[in-house]
Parts: structure tokens; C-alpha cells; sequence
């Protein structure tokens, strides 16, 4: 299918607390469970996007040749202007060209989805969110917690390694 990616990860890239823990598990938990022991291919900006690389281009190019979107929902990332260029283009390309699924994993309590943009609220009452609860991160790194499951079982099919 042309695709190079499983799937792209939009997260908030800011610095603060809660940040730190998103970072982590963009970087740490996510590549362990899904690469390491599910046999997917990630997209995450920061490690597969190179410095010098035009980011916007690089952006599209990247979430082109991905299956899937995931978008770490955080209080954080609703909020920043600065995550707002590659979250628009993702939902512009799941929703208008309608060619990537889009998977939220919803890191933080959001409350209501008032304050959320449009298009995330469309995706949020098709598709539903898959909740990170506090529990999991006792055993984060058990690709069979109920957690990892569902995001599995939006995943697009691995192939089997040869």
C-alpha cells in the first residue's frame, strides 16, 4: 500500500510535568510495546522527523505513509497552539480524504469535549477515545493489559516478520 509507518503519534510537546510523563511514554512505553514486542513501525516526531528537515513538509510526508494516527489527548495538547499544525493536518487528511484512521488515546481525564475542536469531537463520537487509567502504569509494559489490547485491535494488521 505504499505505506512506510504503522502509525503516526501526535503528542504535546511542551515542557511541563505532565509532558514528562506523555514523553516517556511516547519514547519509552509505546516503541517497547508496539515495535519491540507487537511488530509495528512508528512514526514520532523528534526521532523520525531529522533535523534540517523542513517539519511541515516532513509532517505530511510522514503521516502520508502512515496507516494510522494516534493522538495523545492531554489537557495540554487541547490547549497548545504550537501542536496545532500537525494535529490539523492529521485530522484534515482522516477526516476530508478520509484514507487514515485516527485512534485517541486519551492520557488525562478531558471532562467534556466542549473545548476540543470540531473535527476531534467527530472522531471522539465515531470512534471513541481508549482511556489511560492510572492502573496501567503499574504493568505499562504488558502488551496484553487491557489497554495495549484495544489499541491493537485498532492497529492495522502486523505482517508477519520474514
Amino acid at each position: 500500500d505504499g505505506k512506510i509507518y504503522d502509525a503516526y503519534v501526535i503528542y504535546p510537546k511542551n515542557h511541563t510535568s505532565e509532558a514528562n510523563f506523555v514523553e516517556y511514554f511516547v519514547y519509552q512505553i509505546m516503541p517497547d510495546i508496539l515495535e519491540n514486542k507487537c511488530g509495528y513501525k512508528l512514526c514520532i516526531y523528534g526521532r523520525d522527523i531529522y533535523p534540517g528537515e523542513d517539519a511541515a513538509s516532513a509532517i505530511e510526508k510522514r503521516m502520508q505513509k502512515s496507516r494510522r494516527l494516534i493522538i495523545l489527548l492531554t489537557h495540554q495538547l487541547i490547549n497548545s497552539k504550537e501542536d496545532a499544525y500537525d494535529q490539523h493536518i492529521a485530522l484534515y487528511n482522516a477526516l476530508i480524504q478520509n484514507d487514515t484512521k485516527v485512534i485517541l488515546l486519551e492520557m488525562e481525564t478531558i471532562g467534556t469535549y466542549g473545548k476540543l475542536q470540531e473535527s476531534l469531537r467527530f472522531i471522539i463520537k465515531q470512534r471513541g477515545t481508549i482511556k489511560w487509567k492510572e492502573e496501567h502504569t503499574v504493568h505499562p509494559q504488558s502488551p496484553n493489559s487491557k489497554f495495549w489490547k484495544q489499541v491493537r485491535y485498532h492497529m492495522p494488521r502486523t505482517r508477519s516478520p520474514s
